[in-house]
This record gives structure tokens, sequence and C-alpha cells, in this order.
């Protein structure tokens, strides 16, 4: 079986960097854009980050590292849900890679997840992505 099967998910923002990652980190804008989640972190490289929410009626509470912060190019966290039903093992844990670049007047945004461990899995977080990306979009656009 594939363990490292990368999401991917892209848009076009018509906002500059500086208020993409304004929105990136912002916990008021990322509960707009996050399905509804409560983030708490400082977003400095090795600090931690909470996201707190409700997923089909369960609550959950996710947790990572940021990894890098390249402040309005690129942010890097390690992130992990138990309610993935995996053990809260390092290896277990999805990288999340954001990374901003100007385009035009606006802001082409890629996003990857890695160690999706199926085709299904990969799938279905790459609909999350680009549902997320979306709502950034407006978010960001506003």
């Amino acid at each position: 079986m594939e363990k490292n099967l990368i999401a991917q998910a892209s848009t076009d923002i018509d906002a500059s960097p500086k208020e993409v990652w304004k929105a990136l980190l912002d916990p008021e804008a990322i509960r707009q854009y996050m399905f509804g989640a409560r983030v708490d972190s400082d977003w400095r490289e090795g600090s931690p980050i909470v996201w707190r929410g409700e997923w089909k009626g369960k609550a959950y509470e996710d947790k990572g590292v940021v990894l890098r912060v390249r402040p309005e190019q690129k942010l890097e966290y390690s992130h992990f849900s138990p309610l993935s039903g995996m053990r809260d093992d390092p290896e277990n844990y999805h990288t999340v890679t954001i990374e901003l670049a100007p385009r035009g007047n606006g802001t082409r945004v890629t996003l990857a997840q890695d160690k999706n461990r199926t085709e299904e899995a990969r799938d279905h977080s790459q609909k999350n992505w680009e549902m997320m990306l979306q709502d950034l979009k407006k978010v960001a656009e506003t």
C-alpha cells in the first residue's frame, strides 16, 4: 500500500500575498474558511497548533506543530487528527505546505498534504482542501 500519496489544491485569489497571509494566520478568518475550526497558535516555528471544532457531529481537537514560516510566501505545519483512528505517532502526522506566489495583482495559493495512505483518503483530503481554499478566497477578497 502506498503511504505517501499527496493531496494537492490551488487557487488564484484577487488579493495581495500580504492580505492572503493575514487570512491564513488570523483566528477569526480561519474560523470562516476552515469549517468553523477554532485555532490556537502563535505561528512561530516550533510552536504548537491546536484546532478545535465539530465535524459531522463529532467534537474534535486536532494538533500539530509549525514547521516553517516564510511570511507572505510559505507556511508549513504538521497535523494529526484523532478522528483518523490512527495512533498518535509521528508517522501518522501529515505535513501541510501552503505556498503563496504573486500572480498579476493577486496571489496564487498552492497547498499540499502528504502521507495519505490510500487514493481514496487522498481524494477525500484533496476535496476538503479545495473547499477550504475556495472559502479562503472569499475571506481574503472581502
